[in-house]
């Protein structure tokens, strides 16, 4: 029986060595150390010995289990450092190579635009608010001095949800809102940045949805030269210290008077060409003095309390300031058009 255990010894380490996989091993340690494997089988005739004899063969079969054992988990380390280095080997980066370039992303050009807005008017003491882009009928016309079957309803053609709800055709109510929540108590000056919409057909200056930006100072003392100071400011800041800007009579429901801004074309410098339809002026916004039914109906007081509000779109100041000739392009998500302005 010894010399059985020693013969399965050397056979078992002679397969384990010449080994090429962690399946073979496996199958070899079921074929050796297993309840049915070789060592066990031998072992089963430990009966027939005698006492003296038992003990020998048992340790004799311990050591030669151990050996075994021991030399299989030597080859499974064996096994498994060769295929992390093959595997690693296959896998091996030559950090000597150029890397890759990785393509960058930067804003919107609107949102470029909208931030420097924000930017000038924020250093000038205006707080940023925003509102709802599904408004209520009231906020949206009837708190601007635009009551129900009023005229200049027309003048935005409104996409509605209910009889009460509608998309905002400007963020007009967003002051309306803040007036309101003020109650007449304490002065305003803020603009409001936002989506609006209108039902318009697409074309190359027109679009169902665009960006707008309002603004709105109401205090004691204010006065309409404070309006065109504050304008001034905007329009050299934009588009340069060498512009000018006129202001022309106009109409909007919920301010009196009312005007609209132009600014000198860049291109002639005033003289007339064909950007400025040869009138030297580009329209850039429209303004004026908060209406007192605006003012009383939000609890200020019209003989105390007067204001100015203004509204612009960034898309038209966008396509000025850098020469875009068609709106749509803001909204086609074409990345050739848009790398174009990353560092503009």
């Amino acid at each position: 029986m010894k010399e059985q255990l020693q013969s399965i010894h050397q056979e078992a380490i002679e397969k384990i060595k010449k080994s090429d996989s962690a399946k073979h091993l496996q199958e070899l340690k079921v074929a050796y150390l297993g309840k049915k494997g070789s060592i066990t089988s031998v072992l089963r005739g430990m009966g027939k010995l005698s006492k003296e004899e038992r003990p020998v063969i048992g340790d004799i079969a311990n050591k030669v289990r151990e050996s075994i054992t021991h030399t299989i988990e030597s080859k499974k380390d064996e096994l498994d450092r060769h295929a992390l280095e093959k595997k690693l080997e296959a896998e091996s980066i030559d950090v000597t190579l150029p890397g890759r370039p990785v393509e960058t992303g930067g804003p919107h050009l609107l949102t470029k635009i909208i931030e420097e807005i924000e930017n000038l008017f924020i250093g000038m003491g205006y707080e940023v608010r925003e509102g709802p882009e599904v408004e209520t009928d009231y906020y949206n016309f009837e708190a601007l001095n635009l009551p129900k079957n009023h005229p200049a309803r027309d003048m935005q053609d409104t996409f509605y949800l209910t009889p009460d709800l509608l998309l905002r055709t400007h963020t007009s109510p967003v002051q309306a809102r803040t007036m309101h929540k003020y109650g007449g108590q304490q002065p305003v000056r803020m603009i409001c940045p936002g989506i609006v919409y209108r039902r318009d057909d697409d074309d190359a200056t027109h679009s169902h949805q665009f960006t707008q930006i309002e603004g709105l100072y109401v205090d004691k003392n204010v006065r309409m030269s404070d309006l065109k100071g504050t304008l001034d400011v905007f329009a050299k800041k934009m588009f340069g210290e060498d512009r000018e800007i006129r202001l022309r009579p106009s109409f909007f429901p919920f301010t009196e008077p009312s005007v609209e801004m132009d600014i000198s074309c860049k291109v002639c410098r005033g003289e007339g060409c064909s950007v400025c339809k040869n009138t030297g002026w580009i329209e850039i916004l429209g303004a004026g003095m908060v209406h007192p039914k605006v003012l009383s109906m939000a609890g200020y007081d019209p003989e105390i309390y007067t204001g100015f509000a203004f509204g612009m779109g960034p898309d038209r100041i966008a396509m000025l300031k850098y020469g875009v000739n068609d709106i749509r392009q803001f909204y086609m998500n074409d990345v050739r058009f848009l790398q174009q302005y990353h560092k503009a």
